[in-house]
Formats: structure tokens, C-alpha cells, sequence
């Protein structure tokens, strides 16, 4: 089943009524489908991303039902564009639970709309999957259903600040971001983590992803000394107005931050070619190009598939497919061995070690549901940018 933006249905305006411990459940037929309940954000500020995974997630489901599905029951996604809002996101996934009674939640995939649908996805017993970063989504003791297939945020920040201070060797930082809630969140984790490796935060700020004109916080910038700007945003407009605006200023500064500064929709966006000199963005070992310009075979591997199946490559990030890709995998591996009740789907991921994904190795524990390995998350540089996939950034690793 090819998902696509004409199946998708709009959100849901359900109420959002108090849910008991454990939504109702059906019994389950054996040729019962497996219904995964998919909150992309494919339209709005923040879509790059899911339109990006949604393709990843096409490609597994096809694969999966092409093959006879799982122990002989298919996948159905249910997919809802989440618009990029977060309160259409909580009324999809109060939809998607009541009305459709998933058996998983896959999403949303962006960090401000799984903040505010997290907890009432949680308190349904729904298992939910979701590639966000912001730390505080993941806490077994509030959320003990919910799983991250992909980095935190303090891990995404520890590879950017070494990169910035341990191999640039640039203590004068400027920090910005957009007002969503991964963007605020992000400000709030790396500040403290610069401070700590000894950086001096000589300009921290949030703005409004929509703003036209981002100079004044760059003269701020540049005023207050900044050896280099480190920018933490999902939305590509932004990203290229912050890009085009050093370079029209003369202002040869590296950047160095989020994985959208490398996606083609940044590069798109871009007034020349030239203005991607000298950026660097946070991407995964996995889906990176080592010195010999080669990609793991695993990956290469993946690559050859979307090919075949003529997958749109040059204006997205290879990783956002892979981890799209990865996803209804997790959940068909879970239903394959133990079933597809809440507490069974979340027990086996509770028993997973270096699961064998595209974009990276997931480990989970009882105690630990952060999967991803801290040696996996990388610096490249955006101007390499090739297929979806990078270069490792120069002196990565020294």
C-alpha cells in the first residue's frame, strides 16, 4: 500500500474526552490487519520531515504485505497529516485510538506535536514509536509505552558541540532557533551543555520560523563576537534565511546545527549554490559516505531499493526515509514473535539489542527506551550532499 497525499484524511476534531488505563479493545482475528495508527505532518512549517519518513513507511508497508504480511495479517496504515500543529496532532491521535482502535502509534514525527500528544497517547496504553528528539518524550516511569528509534536531543547536541569546540577549536558561540517546541527545547538543552565544555554563549535567541528577516539577530551576532552560529530548527525557509543572510553580509562564519541545514528543500531555498560552504549539520553514521565516498552496505543496499521503486531522493535526507523505513519494521518484528496486544508489542521491544535498522543499531532495556548509539550520531557537510546522504564534516572524529 503506497501512502500518498490523496489517502490521507484530514484530522480528526474528535473531543478529546479522559481515557481509562487501557483503551477497549476488539479481539483479534487471525486475518485481522495490523493497524498502525501514522501522524506525519505532510503540509505546514515543519513537513519537510514527514514528508520525508512518509516515504520511508510507504516503501516498509509495501514490502511487508507484498511478502503475505505478517504471520498472514497485512499492515494498514491510518494515516492523519498532522498540518504541522500540535493540536491537530493530539486530535488525530485521540482519533486514530477511539475511533480506529490502532494497535501502535507511529508518531507524530515532530517534536512540538508528540510534546503534546505523548502524554494522552500514554495514558490510552497505546504502544508508540516515534523518531523526536526533545528528551523529556522518552521517560519509562510517565510514558512506559513509548520508544525512540532515533537520537535525543542531548545526543544531537554533544556531536555538534564537540565538533564545534573540540575540532573547530571555536569557544564564541551564537545559538538561535525557531519558537516550535523542539526549537525552545533545543536552546534549553545545548546552552548548558556549551557552558559546560567551556563555550562562551554570546548570543541566544528564539524567533518565529515565519520571519522574513533574520539580519538583526545576525548583526546581534556578529557584534557580540561570534566565532560561529549554531541554528536548531526543522523548518528549511528558516534555516536558508539564516544561510543567505550571513553570506550576504560578508560574514564567512561556519554554521553548525540541525540535519535540515543539508536537505535539498534547504538547498532549494538557497540564492546560490556557494552559500552552502561552510555548513555543517548533525546526520548518522549509517546513512554517511565514508572517505572512499561508499555508504555501509546495508545502506547501500536500501539505496538500490528506492531506486526500483523510483523514490524521490534529491530534495529530502536519506536518514528521514530510513527511519520512515524502519519504523513499520519494528512493529511487524514485534507482532511476528509475540503478538499484537500493548503489553506484548512493548515487552519485545523491551528485548531488543542492536535491532538491525537502516538508520542505526536500536538497543531498548525496561529501563532505557533511547535506542539509538551515541557512536552513530555524526557531523557532514552540507555542500557534500549527494542522493539524500553526505561526507563526514572535515576533522570529523579528530
Amino acid at each position: 500500500m503506497s501512502i500518498t497525499r490523496r489517502q490521507v484524511l484530514a484530522g480528526s476534531t474528535a473531543g478529546l474526552a479522559s481515557f481509562a488505563t487501557c483503551l477497549a479493545r476488539p479481539a483479534i482475528a487471525a486475518s485481522e490487519p495490523i493497524r498502525i495508527g501514522f501522524l506525519p505532518a505532510l503540509t505546514g512549517p515543519s513537513s519537510s520531515t514527514g514528508v520525508a519518513i512518509n516515504r520511508g513507511t510507504a516503501l516498509a508497508v509495501d514490502e511487508i504485505n507484498a511478502a503475505g504480511g505478517v504471520n498472514g495479517r497485512r499492515i494498514e496504515m491510518i494515516v492523519r497529516d498532522t498540518q504541522s500543529d500540535p493540536t491537530k496532532a493530539v486530535n488525530a491521535a485521540t482519533e486514530l485510538m477511539r475511533g480506529q482502535h490502532v494497535d501502535v502509534i507511529w508518531g507524530p514525527l515532530n517534536s512540538g506535536e508528540s510534546l503534546a500528544a505523548t502524554p494522552l497517547i500514554a495514558r490510552a496504553g497505546v504502544p508508540q514509536l516515534d523518531p523526536c528528539w526533545v528528551d523529556t518524550l522518552i521517560d519509562v516511569a510517565k510514558y512506559p509505552f513509548a520508544f525512540r528509534n532515533i537520537c535525543s536531543n542531548r545526543q544531537v547536541g554533544a556531536a555538534a558541540n564537540h565538533y564545534v569546540l573540540d575540532v573547530l577549536k571555536l569557544k564564541q558561540v551564537a545559538v538561535i532557533s525557531d519558537t516550535t517546541g523542539y526549537g525552545t527545547a533545543s536552546v534549553d538543552t545545548y546552552v548548558p551543555m556549551l557552558k559546560a565544555k567551556g563555550a562562551d554563549v554570546v548570543y541566544q535567541g528564539n524567533t518565529d520560523a515565519a520571519n522574513p528577516d533574520v539580519k538583526p539577530e545576525l548583526l546581534r551576532m556578529q557584534s557580540a563576537g561570534a566565532q560561529v552560529i549554531m541554528p536548531w530548527s526543522v523548518n528549511a525557509g528558516f534555516l536558508a534565511r539564516i544561510i543567505n543572510t550571513r553570506s550576504q553580509m560578508g560574514w564567512d562564519v561556519p554554521i553548525v546545527g540541525q540535519t535540515t541545514l543539508g536537505s535539498g528543500q534547504t538547498k532549494a531555498l538557497l540564492d546560490k549554490p556557494e552559500y552552502w560552504a561552510n555548513v555543517y549539520s548533525n546526520n548518522f553514521l549509517p546513512c554517511s559516505y565514508n572517505a572512499s565516498g561508499k555508504l555501509p552496505a546495508r545502506t547501500q543496499a536500501f539505496m538500490d531499493r528506492l531506486s526500483s521503486a523510483k523514490i524521490e531522493m534529491g530534495d529530502t535526507l536519506l536518514w528521514w526515509i530510513a527511519i520512515g523505513y524502519d519504523g513499520p519494521r519494528m512493529v511487524a518484528d514485534a507482532v511476528k514473535h509475540v503478538g499484537s496486544e500493548p503489553k506484548q508489542i512493548a515487552g519485545y521491544w523491551n528485548t531488543l539489542t542492536a535491532w538491525p535498522g537502516v538508520n542505526g543499531d536500536i538497543t531498548f532495556t525496561p529501563e532505557q527506551h533511547n535506542g539509538y548509539p551515541d557512536d552513530e550520531v555524526v557531523m557532514i557537510q552540507a555542500n557534500s550532499f549527494r542522493n539524500g546522504a553526505f561526507s563526514l564534516a572535515p576533522g570529523y572524529g579528530a
